[in-house]
């Protein structure tokens, strides 16, 4: 089944260029309209109802965002484009939504169309739209959630329910409150890096912790915590000095 592309972004350049590479690098994949503005992409998307939309978040009156917005329902997927590294991006990764960074690698692209075929399930998109829109708009960092992929579909989880992270090779479990567990197929640092500004730590090189869950500190046996489920979790040698610091700070 061929997959069918809208694209959306100002800059008419940009437009054919991402075209192009779409007609030429993505097989089954077909280009049906390029839009050059909000309101167009939004008339465009309810004319063609297109399965993927390639979506710019900056434009020159409005922001990708406000498309989605404005359309309300959801049943197409997304992936984002961007010129900037920005606030924006963590909500984009929280949401389990792909973004490529101009200028767009080919590769990357590729990838992005590919998981796209692979998933092409209509609920789960609006649910990771919403999603995105509710954490861009959330002041509070702690009232955020975060999309987690598993083999049996997405969950959407808040932040402040994970205890902890463990690696499991190139799989993460999350340890939740409720003594539930979720295994992910993405390795550690990805989750690191996503979840280092809510208060996490990386405290061993197979752990990532929510220091708002760590009940105390036990110096013995090389030093370790107790988080509040009542695991336990050995400290490196070589981040414990910062762990210590972080929870003064606390």
């Amino acid at each position: 089944m061929t997959l069918k592309v809208v694209i959306v972004e100002d800059e008419k350049n940009s437009r054919e260029g991402l075209r192009n590479l779409i007609e030429e690098f993505c097989s089954d994949t077909e280009v049906k309209g390029m839009a050059g503005s909000v309101d167009e992409g939004i008339a465009m998307i309810k004319e063609l109802n297109p399965d993927l939309v390639m979506l710019d978040i900056e434009m020159q009156t409005a922001t990708g965002f406000d498309l989605l917005e404005k359309l309300g329902e959801v049943n197409f997927d997304v992936i984002f484009t961007t010129a900037y590294e920005q606030y924006a991006i963590k909500a984009i990764k929280f949401s389990a939504i792909d973004y490529l960074l101009k200028p767009i690698d080919v590769n990357e692209l590729i990838t992005a169309v590919d998981k796209v075929k692979a998933k092409r399930s209509s609920t789960s998109s609006n649910l990771q739209v919403e999603l995105l829109l509710k954490n861009l708009k959330l002041e509070n960092p702690k009232t955020h959630k975060i999309t987690l992929s598993t083999s049996e579909g997405m969950v959407f989880i808040p932040v402040t329910d994970i205890i902890r992270c463990e690696a499991q090779g190139a799989y993460t479990t999350f340890f939740l409150k409720e003594n539930k567990k979720i295994l992910v197929s993405k390795n550690l640092k990805e989750y690191e890096s996503l979840l280092s500004d809510y208060n996490f730590f990386r405290i061993h090189n197979s752990h990532l912790i929510n220091l708002g869950e760590v009940e105390r500190y036990i110096k013995s046996d090389g030093g370790y915590v107790v988080m509040k489920d009542g695991s336990q979790v050995a400290i490196s040698n070589t981040r414990k000095d910062e762990f210590l610091e972080l929870m003064k700070q606390a």
